[in-house]
């Protein structure tokens, strides 16, 4: 696959697709004092990754995750990319372990994008 510029700066990284879990931990602050505490998982995938992904999305039918970030992820512009929540519950210590659970979860359904768009563009995995 060859690639344009505007495509290349669609991927964010400098040699290959970039994107981002992450988990947050959410303060929620009313008048004086801290109301409630959030645990927030979010991914934010790079524009060139979901567009070529949703475009062949009949090669993650039997992956639930991938399909259900093609139909609820939005688009927030080439800065942001595609985003959406995966996870979010107020805090408490056993929802911690979930949260994590679920971050991995992202990490590896991103991971296997990646590995797509990298098979796609020709480049060698590296494991």
């Amino acid at each position: 696959m060859k690639l344009r510029k505007k495509d290349v700066d669609k991927l964010w990284g400098e040699s290959g697709p970039y994107s981002e879990a992450r988990l947050v931990i959410e303060t929620r602050i009313l008048d004086e004092s801290i109301s409630r505490i959030f645990l927030l998982v979010e991914m934010s995938i790079n524009p060139f990754t979901f567009e070529t992904i949703r475009a062949h999305r009949e090669e993650f039918s039997d992956n639930l995750l991938i399909q259900q970030l093609l139909d609820q992820a939005e688009y927030q512009g080439i800065a942001n990319g595609y985003v959406a929540s995966a996870y979010q519950a107020e805090y408490k210590a056993d929802r911690l372990d979930e949260a994590n659970k679920r971050l991995k979860e992202c990490e590896q359904m991103i991971i296997r994008m990646h590995k797509y768009i990298l098979m796609m563009l020709g480049k060698r995995l590296v494991n």
